[in-house]
Parts: C-alpha cells; sequence; structure tokens
C-alpha cells in the first residue's frame, strides 16, 4: 500500500462515517498519521488559502507542502488513486465521475439529517453543509420511497389489517409530514424541511429493522404475534429515536406526542377500511 504523505483530510468530526473512513485510509497506510484533521480545528493561516465554506460541504485534501487544496470527490479519489491507479482512472471517467460527485452531495448536503449532531455554539467553525433545497427534497423522496415499499411488504405479514396498497403507504407517510408541519408552521421553511428530512429518516430507519422480518417471511412462514411484537418493538425504537432527534434540533417534545397521534389515527381509519 502506496503512502500519501504531506496530504492532511479536513473531516467533520461529527459524522460518524467522515471519521470512519478517515481513520479507515490511515489504518491502511493510505495516509500517513497526520492525514487527517477535524474541521472545527482550521488554523488561521489554513484558512488563507482553504474555501472554508466549501470545505464544510466537500471534504478537502491540504497538501501542506504547496498549499494547495481539492475538495470533494476530487480529494477521494486522489487518496485512493495514489495506492490504486486504476481505480481513480474508473473513477474520473465523465459518467461515472458525473454519478460519483452527484452520489457524494446527496450524502454529504443531507448528512445532518441522517446522523444529527448538538450545535456547539462555542465552537467558531462547525462543519455544516448548506442547507440544499435539491438535496434535501430528493433525500425525502428516497426515504419515503423506500419506506413505502418496505411498509407495504411488511403489511402482508399481518393479516388483521386490510391489504395494503403502495397507494395507501405513500398517503400515509406524505399525510405523517404534512400533519407534523402544521405544528411548525410559524417557523422557517428551512427548520420545517430539516425536520422532516429527520422525520423520514426515522421512518427509514424503521424500515431497515423491519426488513429481518420481512426476509424471514419470505424463507418461511414466522408466526404473526412475533410479525405484531416486532413490528410493536419498531415503533417504539421510532419512537425513542424521534425524540432523540427533536432534542437535538432544539425542537418541542409535542412533535413527539402528535408523531403518536397521527399514527393511532391513521390506524383507526385503517381499521374502519374492514
Amino acid at each position: 500500500m502506496k503512502t500519501l504523505t504531506n496530504q492532511t483530510l479536513l473531516y467533520d468530526e461529527d459524522c460518524p462515517l467522515c471519521r470512519v473512513y478517515t481513520s479507515g485510509f490511515i489504518k491502511a497506510g493510505m495516509l500517513d498519521k497526520n492525514g487527517k484533521k477535524p474541521y472545527c480545528q482550521l488554523s488561521d493561516e489554513e484558512q488563507n488559502f482553504i474555501d472554508v465554506q466549501r470545505a464544510s460541504n466537500e471534504i478537502a485534501l491540504v497538501n501542506n507542502e504547496n498549499k494547495t487544496v481539492i475538495y470533494g470527490i476530487d480529494s477521494l479519489l486522489k487518496v485512493i488513486g495514489f495506492s490504486f491507479p486504476r481505480m481513480e482512472t474508473i473513477g474520473n471517467l465523465k459518467p461515472i465521475k458525473f454519478f460519483l460527485k452527484k452520489l457524494y452531495s446527496f450524502i454529504s448536503y443531507n448528512r445532518k439529517v441522517i446522523i444529527p449532531s448538538k450545535i456547539k455554539k462555542e465552537i467558531k467553525f462547525q462543519c455544516i453543509p448548506d442547507f440544499n433545497y435539491q438535496y434535501r427534497i430528493l433525500y425525502i423522496f428516497f426515504a419515503t420511497t423506500i419506506t413505502t415499499i418496505v411498509l407495504y411488504k411488511f403489511s402482508d405479514s399481518i393479516t388483521i389489517l386490510p391489504k395494503s396498497t403502495i397507494a395507501r403507504e405513500l398517503i400515509l407517510a406524505f399525510g405523517q409530514m404534512v400533519f407534523q408541519s402544521l405544528f411548525l408552521i410559524k417557523l422557517d421553511k428551512k427548520i420545517i424541511l430539516n425536520y422532516i428530512g429527520n422525520l423520514m429518516t426515522v421512518s427509514l430507519l424503521g424500515s431497515l429493522l423491519l426488513l429481518p422480518i420481512l426476509i424471514l417471511n419470505l424463507i418461511g412462514n414466522i408466526p404473526e404475534l412475533i410479525n405484531l411484537g416486532w413490528f410493536g418493538i419498531t415503533g417504539l425504537l421510532m419512537l425513542v429515536e424521534h425524540s432523540r432527534r427533536l432534542k437535538l434540533l432544539q425542537l418541542p417534545f409535542y412533535l413527539s406526542i402528535t408523531w403518536v397521534i397521527y399514527r393511532l389515527i391513521a390506524l383507526t381509519i385503517i381499521l374502519n377500511l374492514n
């Protein structure tokens, strides 16, 4: 493994994924022991030649010898490509690089709704990405789509409920977004979209928790009582995670109460459709 020396990645220390892959580069010997540095520890000298705003959106790779900087997918391709040149060559092919840039931006601009962190007012430089409406709305649709498909498939395992449809699950998902937004109507639309992003992340996490049982049901028939129990535990874990995120976002706790109320209303309506 070839080591790229005198190069430093500026990473978001509050992002678990960022911590993992930057540490992985160092452990694998792709970067030297000084190959990563938290964004919040930028020196005054570094701020003179680093685009601070861009570095909060796209991870920056700083050349410590000539004080040059590259950002985003280019920085990652350079680190990987120094040890695996062929991967860098493939990654720089126009259609592949276009896809990688879009994927990187999709994750980077939404990383604070995927894994939120507490705002640290005492820190001058926090690695918080710009608010991007396009990628936020795209993420919400992505999370909604995955949630809808999983719940539609899982509903077949609960026979006490009327048979589900894709349309019903979509209506329930969008209905919850609208319902919850009504209690934030006086706030800035960025705050609302930020909350909706977190709301749909909770739903997405719930869907991922249902996947093991869903897969087991495809292999063999799991008793309905187990399906119901797993569904109930998943709902409880979602409520706990939703409440945790409200604290991080500094939003009122009653949003967890309305979250439960909406689901009870939805369940009542579904049962009466029978």
